[in-house]
């Protein structure tokens, strides 16, 4: 469902991380952070970030 690095992103986000700071962490623009995070949003159907790292918890994602 998700790519490799939608996954990475996930991660962070369920970290609590801002799209700054999950660019930093993995050497990208925070405009491709940005995209992943929605990637991800769109793919799991949901509205926001909160939403989709409860997602990832409940569906064991990661």
């Amino acid at each position: 469902m998700l790519t490799e690095r939608e996954l990475e992103v996930l991660e962070y986000v369920c970290k609590g991380y801002s799209n700054s700071e999950i660019a930093d962490a993995l050497f990208i623009s925070e405009h491709t952070a940005k995209a992943h995070v929605t990637a991800i949003l769109r793919k799991f159907d949901v509205k926001n970030r909160t939403i989709a790292a409860y997602f990832a918890g409940k569906n064991h994602i990661l």
